[in-house]
């Protein structure tokens, strides 16, 4: 992989089999769990596992009765 400057950043492109394998899509985000001065190792971003941790983090809890529903959520 190439280094290219993008505005005031750097970025690279992500070879097509690293992108299967973390079935990555146009505006996922992906988190360096690891670095050192040869490798870094990435994974895709959880939001929804990031908010849950953060509501752990904070003693939150969902009420008993919650029930998620996607197609109801998206009618709004």
């Amino acid at each position: 992989m190439r280094i290219s400057k993008w505005g005031d950043s750097l970025g690279v492109r992500l070879p097509k089999a690293i992108v299967e394998e973390l079935r990555l899509k146009p505006g996922d985000e992906v988190e360096i769990v690891a670095a050192t001065r040869e490798k870094l190792v990435l994974q895709k971003a959880d939001d929804r596992m990031t908010a849950f941790t953060r509501m752990a983090e904070r003693r939150l809890t969902m009420p008993e009765d919650y029930i998620f529903d996607r197609e109801e959520a998206n009618k709004r």
